[in-house]
């Protein structure tokens, strides 16, 4: 018999926070608790929030814009991001994202292949919210509104 698919509702989803760094929050979406090796995370910046520098050996990070702008650093190269960019960060590159609005928040779905870790290296961390203006920007996402 073939496993039946997951379905879960975006108000059973718990964001995270990494480490120390409260500027942004982390949702697994879906990943190896869902028999997946790729993990998909919604991720939410503050205004002015960054990641600080990391890097995946073995896996390929893919951001989807969402709402908001950004900057991307990747190596030594730097791209602004919009609503509706898509941005691929390479294996073994040392990089890191800012939200480069200092009164909006930024969203973006993160697609990590070979998830490596990443699902419980969120999952760990403190929890965090969602709130009514994520809560919006989801709904509009979804509804196409």
């Amino acid at each position: 018999m073939a496993a039946a698919p997951v379905v879960k509702s975006l108000a059973e989803i718990t964001p995270h926070y990494i480490g120390e760094n409260r500027t942004v929050r982390l949702a697994v979406l879906s990943g190896p608790a869902d028999g997946s090796s790729t993990t998909v995370v919604l991720e939410i910046w503050e205004p002015g929030g960054s990641q600080p520098d990391n890097s995946h050996e073995e896996s390929t990070e893919t951001f989807v814009v969402l709402q908001g702008t950004a900057r991307a650093h990747s190596d030594e190269h730097v791209a602004d991001l919009v609503a509706g960019n898509v941005i691929v960060l390479p294996a073994t590159s040392v990089h890191h994202i800012v939200n480069s609005s200092p009164t909006e928040r930024l969203y973006t779905i993160t697609v990590m292949e070979n998830d490596g870790g990443f699902a419980d290296l969120i999952l760990t961390g403190p929890e965090a919210f969602l709130d009514d203006a994520d809560a919006a920007v989801l709904g509009a996402v979804l509804t196409g509104v």
